[in-house]
Protein backbone atom coordinates (compact mmCIF):
# COMPACT_ATOMS: atom_id res chain seq x y z
CA UNK A 1 0.00 0.00 0.00
CA UNK A 2 0.73 3.76 -0.73
CA UNK A 3 1.10 6.46 1.80
CA UNK A 4 -1.70 8.75 2.03
CA UNK A 5 -0.72 11.86 2.89
CA UNK A 6 -3.68 14.75 3.79
CA UNK A 7 -3.76 18.23 5.69
CA UNK A 8 -3.20 17.99 9.64
CA UNK A 9 -5.70 19.95 11.68
CA UNK A 10 -2.82 22.86 11.97
CA UNK A 11 -2.99 23.71 8.37
CA UNK A 12 -6.82 23.50 8.16
CA UNK A 13 -7.30 25.85 10.38
CA UNK A 14 -4.54 28.02 9.46
CA UNK A 15 -6.07 28.40 5.72
CA UNK A 16 -9.84 29.06 7.25
CA UNK A 17 -8.08 31.98 9.86
CA UNK A 18 -6.98 33.85 6.63
CA UNK A 19 -10.63 32.80 4.82
CA UNK A 20 -12.13 34.85 7.66
CA UNK A 21 -10.20 37.96 7.67
CA UNK A 22 -10.95 38.05 4.28
CA UNK A 23 -14.30 37.58 4.65
CA UNK A 24 -14.43 40.22 7.87
CA UNK A 25 -12.54 42.35 5.27
CA UNK A 26 -15.82 42.52 2.95
CA UNK A 27 -18.58 42.98 5.83
CA UNK A 28 -17.97 46.90 5.46
CA UNK A 29 -18.32 46.30 1.78
CA UNK A 30 -21.58 44.93 1.95
CA UNK A 31 -22.87 47.15 4.99
CA UNK A 32 -21.87 50.21 2.35
CA UNK A 33 -23.47 48.70 -1.12
CA UNK A 34 -27.06 47.51 1.29
CA UNK A 35 -27.07 51.22 2.00
CA UNK A 36 -26.46 53.16 -0.74
CA UNK A 37 -28.95 50.80 -2.54
CA UNK A 38 -31.87 51.82 -0.40
CA UNK A 39 -30.53 55.35 -0.26
CA UNK A 40 -29.70 55.88 -4.09
CA UNK A 41 -31.72 53.55 -5.85
CA UNK A 42 -35.40 52.91 -3.25
CA UNK A 43 -35.32 56.13 -1.64
CA UNK A 44 -34.53 58.59 -4.54
CA UNK A 45 -36.90 57.16 -6.84
CA UNK A 46 -39.60 57.19 -4.61
CA UNK A 47 -39.02 60.93 -3.65
CA UNK A 48 -38.80 61.32 -7.59
CA UNK A 49 -42.42 59.68 -8.03
CA UNK A 50 -43.95 61.54 -5.47
CA UNK A 51 -42.47 64.99 -7.18
CA UNK A 52 -43.89 63.96 -10.41
CA UNK A 53 -47.00 62.42 -8.53
CA UNK A 54 -47.73 66.55 -6.98
CA UNK A 55 -46.19 67.91 -10.57
CA UNK A 56 -49.45 66.32 -12.42
CA UNK A 57 -51.67 66.92 -9.43
CA UNK A 58 -50.82 70.53 -10.20
CA UNK A 59 -50.66 70.70 -13.95
CA UNK A 60 -54.36 69.42 -13.84
CA UNK A 61 -56.02 72.11 -12.56
CA UNK A 62 -56.56 75.32 -14.57
CA UNK A 63 -54.21 78.24 -15.23
CA UNK A 64 -56.66 80.23 -13.12
CA UNK A 65 -57.71 78.24 -10.65
CA UNK A 66 -56.57 79.75 -6.87
CA UNK A 67 -58.66 77.98 -4.79
CA UNK A 68 -58.27 74.30 -4.88
CA UNK A 69 -56.97 71.96 -1.91
CA UNK A 70 -53.75 69.95 -3.72
CA UNK A 71 -53.04 68.99 -0.05
CA UNK A 72 -55.54 66.59 -0.30
CA UNK A 73 -56.36 63.69 -2.91
CA UNK A 74 -58.23 63.99 -4.89
CA UNK A 75 -58.14 67.70 -4.93
CA UNK A 76 -60.79 69.68 -2.76
CA UNK A 77 -62.85 71.81 -4.81
CA UNK A 78 -61.77 75.09 -1.94
CA UNK A 79 -59.61 75.38 0.98
CA UNK A 80 -56.16 75.80 -0.63
CA UNK A 81 -54.08 77.64 -2.73
CA UNK A 82 -54.56 76.42 -6.68
CA UNK A 83 -51.96 77.51 -8.79
CA UNK A 84 -51.83 81.09 -6.67
CA UNK A 85 -47.89 82.53 -7.16
CA UNK A 86 -46.80 81.78 -4.41
CA UNK A 87 -44.95 78.95 -2.08
CA UNK A 88 -41.42 77.55 -1.47
CA UNK A 89 -40.39 74.46 -3.37
CA UNK A 90 -37.46 74.64 0.07
CA UNK A 91 -38.57 71.56 2.34
CA UNK A 92 -36.54 73.24 4.69
CA UNK A 93 -38.48 76.46 4.69
CA UNK A 94 -42.25 74.88 3.95
CA UNK A 95 -45.28 77.55 2.82
CA UNK A 96 -48.48 76.99 4.77
CA UNK A 97 -51.24 75.33 1.62
CA UNK A 98 -48.04 75.14 -0.70
CA UNK A 99 -46.37 71.43 1.01
CA UNK A 100 -47.77 68.23 2.00
CA UNK A 101 -46.22 64.74 3.62
CA UNK A 102 -46.71 61.46 2.90
CA UNK A 103 -46.45 58.57 5.15
CA UNK A 104 -43.60 55.38 4.41
CA UNK A 105 -45.90 53.83 2.42
CA UNK A 106 -47.11 56.97 0.18
CA UNK A 107 -49.82 57.55 2.03
CA UNK A 108 -50.93 61.63 2.32
CA UNK A 109 -51.11 62.07 5.82
CA UNK A 110 -52.42 65.39 7.38
CA UNK A 111 -50.93 68.10 9.56
CA UNK A 112 -52.37 70.42 11.96
CA UNK A 113 -52.27 73.84 11.90
CA UNK A 114 -49.66 73.73 9.22
CA UNK A 115 -47.33 71.81 11.27
CA UNK A 116 -45.72 68.66 9.69
CA UNK A 117 -47.26 65.51 10.46
CA UNK A 118 -45.98 63.23 13.46
CA UNK A 119 -45.78 59.90 11.22
CA UNK A 120 -44.67 61.93 7.85
CA UNK A 121 -42.15 60.08 6.37
CA UNK A 122 -42.12 62.23 2.37
CA UNK A 123 -42.69 65.79 2.44
CA UNK A 124 -43.50 67.45 -0.68
CA UNK A 125 -43.45 71.36 -1.17
CA UNK A 126 -43.96 73.79 -4.06
CA UNK A 127 -43.63 77.01 -5.51
CA UNK A 128 -45.55 78.78 -8.33
CA UNK A 129 -44.19 81.69 -9.89
CA UNK A 130 -45.55 83.68 -12.87
CA UNK A 131 -43.10 84.24 -16.03
CA UNK A 132 -45.30 85.83 -18.20
CA UNK A 133 -48.98 86.93 -18.23
CA UNK A 134 -49.90 83.16 -20.08
CA UNK A 135 -46.88 81.53 -18.07
CA UNK A 136 -46.43 79.79 -14.98
CA UNK A 137 -43.60 78.12 -13.82
CA UNK A 138 -44.40 75.19 -10.95
CA UNK A 139 -41.62 73.74 -9.09
CA UNK A 140 -41.67 70.80 -6.49
CA UNK A 141 -39.08 69.29 -4.53
CA UNK A 142 -39.67 66.51 -2.57
CA UNK A 143 -37.69 64.91 0.30
CA UNK A 144 -37.30 62.10 2.86
CA UNK A 145 -37.30 62.29 6.04
CA UNK A 146 -34.47 59.83 7.19
CA UNK A 147 -32.45 57.36 5.08
CA UNK A 148 -30.34 54.19 5.77
CA UNK A 149 -27.04 54.86 7.75
CA UNK A 150 -25.46 59.01 7.60
CA UNK A 151 -23.81 59.30 4.20
CA UNK A 152 -24.30 61.95 2.42
CA UNK A 153 -27.71 64.27 2.19
CA UNK A 154 -31.22 63.04 2.08
CA UNK A 155 -32.31 61.89 -1.15
CA UNK A 156 -33.92 64.75 -2.81
CA UNK A 157 -36.05 65.24 -5.97
CA UNK A 158 -36.82 68.67 -7.70
CA UNK A 159 -38.76 68.27 -11.10
CA UNK A 160 -40.38 71.64 -12.75
CA UNK A 161 -42.41 72.52 -15.49
CA UNK A 162 -44.15 75.56 -17.44
CA UNK A 163 -47.96 76.05 -17.14
CA UNK A 164 -49.70 77.94 -20.29
CA UNK A 165 -53.25 79.83 -20.38
CA UNK A 166 -55.82 78.33 -21.60
CA UNK A 167 -54.68 75.39 -20.19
Amino acid sequence: MTAQRGFSLIEVVFALSILLIVALGLVPLGVLATSQTENQGHLSARVTEYAQDKLEQLMALAFSDSISDTRVFPAAAAGGSGLTVGGSSDPAAPVDLYVDYLDINGTLVAGAGGAPPANWFYERAWRIETVTATLKRITVTAIVRTQVGALGRLPRSTVVTLKTSPF
